[in-house]
């Protein structure tokens, strides 16, 4: 019989696994695996507990919010060997889920690492740290670990968006050297983002368009520093409606960038705090890590199918990609 080990965060998300772990369980023994299961007790105890003995299992899944997720990437990254990672996502926002099209149902989440199929998805290295699905800068970027835990479990997403309500006063821009493929751009920036999904922290529409989670490049946004509270306001609009003009943004993809300041700038990997630094080189690991998941399986071989604005479809050659507007497939 197959081994799986299920590390889980029993406080993400109000504690709802508390409620479905018997169920989980049983599914996962039905679909034959021999389960071990381990609550974390503490931040980075998930990660010190795959590194210790992760690689004697046939299947990782994990359950929890972001920072859960990305504690089992980095320990799995650390493997001689690649093994497959389900999740069940349960914290207040889980972007990466949104992504992969991860039921929020754990239930169902599980049933679909039983019946899934396996993908391998591009991670992120900044200076020798693994990441996920984001790394970023500036204006909004240390919402997740500023705020508290008892506020995340009690009012979930809306808890974020009142935490960045308080920030909109205080944005001040970085001055930066942006470097990748040979171009170089310099200049003032609130925000920037160099990610692999089509969510940070629940929004969908500050991400470039086409979004291929197992390319080999990441979709890379800075936004400009405005010069006064107008085109603070019009940056805002034009985020929210993703028409991102080329005078407040800048937007391209690349396998490699690195980014130089005078002063330290606070990162922020996957939610979680980064540390402060006047270099960073991020560079992307493509298909490092095996996910087991079920995507939609659209082609483009089916005709009249409708599809909706951040749905995960397969194209002919295997790769899934995000639906950025509604259209039709056809012939």
């Amino acid at each position: 019989m197959k081994k799986l080990l299920f590390v889980f965060n029993p406080h993400a998300g109000k504690g709802q696994i508390k409620d479905n772990l018997c169920d989980i369980v049983d599914i996962f023994t039905k679909g034959g695996y021999e389960v071990v299961t381990y609550p974390t007790q503490a931040k980075l105890d998930g990660y010190n507990k795959l590194c210790q003995c992760g690689q004697d299992y046939d299947m990782i899944v994990t359950s929890g919010g972001d920072g859960t997720l990305s504690e089992a990437v980095k320990a799995m990254m650390t493997f001689d060997k690649k093994i497959p990672l389900g999740y069940i996502p349960a914290g207040s926002t889980n972007d990466c889920a949104q992504s992969l099209s991860i039921p929020k149902k754990m239930l169902d989440a599980a049933r679909e690492i039983v019946d899934g199929v396996y993908f391998d998805y591009d991670v992120g290295k900044f200076n020798g740290q693994y990441f996920v699905y984001v790394a970023g800068f500036g204006a909004f970027t240390d919402v997740s670990y500023e705020t508290s835990q008892t506020m995340k479990n009690k009012f979930g997403h809306a808890a974020y968006v009142a935490e960045g309500i308080k920030r909109l006063s205080k944005i001040t821009g970085q001055q930066m050297r942006v470097e990748h493929d040979g171009e170089v751009i310099e200049g003032s920036f609130i925000l920037g983002l160099i990610s692999n999904t089509i969510s940070v922290g629940g929004m969908k529409k500050l991400i470039a368009s086409g979004v291929c989670f197992d390319d080999g490049l990441f979709e890379v946004v800075l936004v400009k520093t405005p010069k006064n509270a107008i085109e603070l306001s019009n940056t805002i609009n034009e985020a929210v409606l993703n028409k991102l003009n080329d005078k407040h943004f800048v937007t391209f993809k690349t396998s490699k960038v690195t980014f130089t300041s005078v002063n330290e700038v606070p990162w922020t990997l996957d939610g979680e705090s980064g540390g402060k630094h006047t270099y960073v080189e991020i560079e992307n690991c493509k298909q490092a890590i095996r996910f087991k998941l079920k995507p939609n399986d659209i082609t483009a071989e089916q005709t009249a199918v409708q599809c909706s604005a951040g749905d995960m479809i397969m194209t002919e050659d295997g790769h899934p990609v995000v639906i950025e507007d509604q259209y039709e497939i056809e012939d």
